[in-house]
């Protein structure tokens, strides 16, 4: 089974290395890596660049873009397109893999439950400690009625085989911050597809997101989350959305016991 990773980034010189090289260190063989840089100004296209032997030499297919864009979904969009991987999986430039086992459990799983989609549990950990774990995201298992209580997984943690982009489509790009919960919503909601769940940690997201940077932000993520539920006919949307924002109180507590 070969495998697409695909980040996104923009002007993050900071921690892109940090990025790559847990990318570089899974133990799993058939990797396809594809970078989209925003056309950063920051240096971050000089780390890729410095690191891109290593890169080639690891990987039999490594793919470099870098370009202005519209934005983070347009860069994974054009990821997509590229990626000719049997799973497709996010690894964007704030984030690190949990352990170099990562990508290789993520395929047994695919394996032997023959699903359409993997997804697990995530750490958010504080910009410059990776290793002080500020949210615990634990997922659970997912079933029918989940979405409607607000349910989802997390999207860095959300591996989907290739076909379904193919078949039913890449991130909307009208949503500026939420196209991620929207293209869940339309995979498990509207298209019904297999998943699985694997109980543990897999992904690493240094906190400070575009959704919750500010009340602005807030508020046009709310709005989006509202629209992506809409369009997806999931019942009761409003009630969704007020248990998608209830669960993070929960995260933060979970974070306490782990």
């Amino acid at each position: 089974m070969k495998f697409s990773i695909i980040t996104a980034v923009y002007n993050n010189k900071a921690h892109i290395e940090d990025c790559i090289n847990s990318v570089l260190g899974q133990d799993y063989e058939n990797i396809e890596y594809i970078i989209i840089d925003g056309g950063s100004d920051d240096g971050t296209v000089d780390v890729i660049k410095n690191l891109e032997l290593r890169i080639k030499n690891e990987f039999r297919n490594f793919i470099f873009n870098s370009e202005k864009d519209n934005g983070i979904y347009e860069a994974l969009n054009k990821g997509l397109k590229m990626a000719t991987g049997d799973v497709v999986g996010f690894l964007h430039s704030d984030d690190i893999f949990k352990d170099e086992n990562v990508i290789s459990k993520i395929a047994k799983a695919f394996e032997e439950k023959e699903t359409d989609s993997v997804y697990s549990d995530l750490e958010y950990v504080y910009k410059n400690d990776p290793d002080k774990i500020l949210r615990y995201w634990k997922s659970g298992e997912f079933n029918p009625g989940s979405l409607n209580k607000g349910w989802m997984p997390p999207h860095p943690t959300f591996c989907v085989k290739k076909n379904i982009y193919d078949k039913f489509g890449m991130f909307d790009t009208s949503f500026r911050i939420a196209a991620d919960y929207e293209i869940i919503l339309r995979f498990l909601a509207k298209q019904k597809i297999s998943t699985t769940y694997l109980p543990e940690v897999t992904i690493k997201m240094r906190a400070g997101g575009a959704s919750n940077k500010n009340i602005a932000s807030v508020i046009r993520k709310s709005r989006e989350d509202y629209r992506a539920l809409k369009i997806n006919a999931v019942p009761f949307p409003l009630m969704a959305l007020f248990f998608k924002n209830a669960r993070k109180i929960n995260q933060f507590v979970l974070s306490n016991w782990n």
